[in-house]
């Protein structure tokens, strides 16, 4: 098959790239000349293990091509896929001028039925103002080509979104249309091989299912991160607990892992508008929602927190290492990542920070600029050179297995503040560090 992938951002190109890769050809189109130059040339712009070798791959085979050509996109397939970026207004609602761009630029070129499938993140309701955008479009041009809208959501977590598209644990697809539900059907059929995966629903239902998701997701983060918060004042330990709790097959062990809170491109960014959207176009107040959002920016300030009843409220002459600055392993993105309100607080307070991420450098250094009392260094180890303590806010790989007795030696004072509790506190403690984990 032939697709257009509109957005070559994190949904489209892992998207677009993996449909290249059982065998369809596909078109990426982007309006950012520098990023598809890039593209061109086999570069990748976001971090995501086995993506950059699988585009060169279908790339090189001929299945995967990048274009800033408007007209060319919209002319080069039937199924025309929008994956475009919907940042949050200013009042937490989905910003879909992107979305609604796409659309139009699809009408003004298309030469015959297509079938437009929303992939970005969009509130209930979006299929139809882009089949309003569409049709008016196609009636401004006087043309009557037929068309369908599709909502067909992503669930790529980000790390393992390459895994997550090849395999998926299930398939929706928002539709009503016959000819378009085929096609999907097709399109999907090689994801599927093994037993059916496809959830056919309704285009409305298939936009809330998405942000019911996250929701539901980011709920279970906030509740075990206020857990936590109760366990370490009772004496508890939040693990012990998790373990109890997660043993209900009701309940299941995965998300309930406390930290110092959730960020990334998602699950901010739809709580935010879920609620927004109860709130505006349903006219109801989402009481759990905004308790899930309130706690997970008070959990946000945790670490901060325990700095300052170690060491004190004022932190001039603090050295601080900190490890980790993705808001999740496996990538290098630093939207609404814990790791900036934790800097931010820090400094504040008169600290110097020495701060190290695997992959998130260079994007740290964008995101977070050069001020005064924060430094970047070349290592793990090298970061905690002269540190007054060490600070967690990402649980890398690399991180799990530090040699203790060297961060005993090199810190000045043997302490290890844990955002994402990597450690056994009994053998830390036993090591003769000061562990200060979450709700253990």
């Amino acid at each position: 098959m032939k697709i257009t992938m509109i957005g070559t951002g994190y949904v489209g190109l892992v998207s677009g790239t993996c449909l290249a890769e059982v065998g369809n050809h596909v078109l990426c189109l982007d309006t950012d000349a520098g990023k598809i130059a890039r593209l061109q040339q086999g570069e990748v712009p976001i971090f995501e293990p086995g993506l950059e070798a699988m585009v060169r791959r279908n790339m090189a085979a001929g299945r995967l091509s990048f274009t800033t050509d408007v007209k060319a996109a919209a002319e080069f397939a039937t199924m025309q896929f929008i994956a475009v970026g919907t940042p949050p207004d200013e009042d937490g609602s989905a910003d879909l001028q992107y979305v609604l761009a796409a659309a139009r630029g699809i009408a003004q070129h298309m030469t015959g039925f297509r079938v437009i499938v929303d992939k970005s993140t969009v509130p209930v309701g979006t299929a139809d103002k882009v089949q309003a955008e569409i049709a008016a479009t196609l009636q401004r041009r006087g043309s009557a080509h037929p068309f369908a809208v599709v909502s067909n959501p992503e669930f790529l977590k980000e790390g393992a979104a390459v895994e997550d598209f090849m395999r998926p644990d299930r398939i929706i697809v928002g539709a009503s249309n016959e000819q378009a539900i085929a096609l999907m059907r097709a399109l999907y059929a090689p994801f599927q091989r093994n037993h059916e995966r496809l959830v056919l629903t309704d285009v409305r239902s298939a936009e809330l299912i998405k942000y019911a998701a996250n929701a539901m997701l980011a709920t279970r983060i906030s509740f075990m991160n206020e857990m936590a918060n109760l366990a370490e004042r009772l004496g508890a330990d939040i693990e012990l607990v998790r373990r109890g709790i997660g043993s209900d097959p009701r309940i299941g062990y995965d998300f309930l892992y406390p930290g110092c809170g959730y960020g990334g491109s998602c699950f901010p960014k739809d709580v935010k508008a879920l609620i927004r959207t109860a709130a505006i176009e349903a006219g109801i107040e989402m009481q759990v929602l905004k308790a899930v959002e309130s706690a997970n920016e008070a959990q946000k300030h945790v670490l901060a927190g325990k700095v300052r009843r170690r060491f004190g409220e004022d932190l001039h002459g603090r050295r601080f290492a900190l490890w980790g600055l993705a808001f999740k392993p496996n990538t290098d993105d630093m939207r609404e990542a814990p790791s900036r309100v934790l800097v931010a607080d820090l400094l504040a307070a008169g600290a110097e920070i020495v701060a190290y991420d695997p992959v998130a450098m260079d994007e740290a250094r964008r995101v977070l600029g050069a001020p005064s009392g924060l430094q970047f260094a070349d290592s793990a180890m090298q970061a905690v050179e002269g540190a007054d303590a060490l600070l967690i806010a990402t649980e890398w790989k690399e991180f799990r297995s530090p040699d203790f007795d060297t961060l005993r030696s090199t810190l000045r004072h043997p302490v290890i503040i844990d955002g994402r509790n990597l450690y056994d506190p009994a053998l830390v403690r036993t090591l003769g560090l000061e562990y200060f984990p979450i709700g253990r």
